[in-house]
């Protein structure tokens, strides 16, 4: 359990880092990024790992239509990450649909994985993403809205979405967690 609780964390002060230390962020210079993408990767092995070796009480379990609402929830999840990136409709009225898609993931998870682990990985991420959202709101209070998208980015946003979100099932089952139930 350290070594997800740690992931966890690790995850979490790598993206506050620019936050919460910008002169020694900034000092890092471009070398920086690959520093922080090298943690990046460290801590989801981290939780990956820890995840997986995991042991806790379970608090609920699957049930048909928890499933059914999480895999919504995700389809979502993973329509507001690229709407983040393509500027969709979406992300001129949301300030943060990256990490909202993140809110989002972690709670269609939380629906369906009740158990201490899970609580730990899906919450702690839950709680860096509403941190972060803060955190950003409070370093940079004024929010210039992007200019609109063509309709073929709307379009594209939402059928990349889909094959985004089979890919992810099919991962799932390939590892073991059947996404559909």
């Amino acid at each position: 359990m350290g070594l997800l609780i740690a992931g966890v964390l690790l995850w979490s002060v790598a993206h506050l880092f620019k936050r919460i230390a910008p002169g020694p962020r900034a000092a890092m210079g471009n070398a920086g990024k690959a520093v922080i993408a090298v943690v990046l990767l460290v801590s989801i092995w981290m939780m990956t790992k820890g995840y997986q070796a995991a042991d806790g009480a379970v608090f609920w379990g699957r049930h048909p239509a928890t499933v059914g609402i999480n895999n919504l929830l995700m389809l979502l999840s993973v329509y507001m990450f690229a709407a983040s990136g393509m500027q969709t409709a979406l992300a001129r009225k949301m300030r943060h649909p990256m990490l909202g898609a993140v809110k989002v993931w972690a709670l269609a998870h939380l629906l369906v994985n009740g158990d201490v682990p899970s609580f730990i990985l899906f919450g702690g991420l839950l709680a860096w993403a509403v941190i972060e959202m803060i955190v950003i709101n409070k370093a940079q209070p004024d929010w210039v809205r992007p200019d609109p998208a063509p309709k073929s980015k709307e379009i594209a946003a939402a059928v990349g979405s889909v094959v985004v979100y089979g890919l992810i099932v099919a991962v799932h089952y390939w590892l073991g967690y059947p996404a559909f139930g």
